[in-house]
């Protein structure tokens, strides 16, 4: 049996060099399945990298975690796309975060799995 649909918001993260020697790159995805799950991930990215940022940067980085959070939390919840950028030297990074609808994989049924899928360990989603 499949499992039903679920709603939830994708979240990506892109670089992007702005002397455009090479196009945006996508860094990182992650599926959440809340709002509070989707802007904790960004959060987490944010704090992770606050330190290594030059002043400007790490400004829009606070900047976001102390007052942006609240309102991309609040546009998620009305089911609205968000993004959150900040740029360091000559390389933008934006986190974005989309409403979707997670559609079930076909070829699973019920708790079967493929034999292949012993092969892989999920990432831990300790967020």
């Amino acid at each position: 049996m499949l499992k039903p649909q679920q709603w939830g918001y994708w979240c990506e993260c892109w670089t992007e060099d702005l002397t455009e020697q090479w196009g945006p790159a996508l860094l990182a995805s992650f599926d959440a399945y809340s709002a509070p799950q989707a802007d904790r991930w960004v959060a987490v990215a944010l704090r992770s990298i606050s330190p290594a940022l030059d002043a400007d940067a790490s400004d829009e980085a606070w900047e976001w975690l102390y007052e942006g959070r609240i309102k991309t939390r609040r546009a998620l919840l009305r089911a609205e796309p968000c993004t959150v950028s900040v740029t360091h030297a000559k390389t933008r990074v934006t986190w974005t975060i989309r409403p979707v609808l997670f559609l079930p994989l076909a070829h699973r049924h019920g708790s079967e799995l493929p034999p292949c899928s012993a092969e892989f360990s999920p990432p831990s989603r300790n967020i």
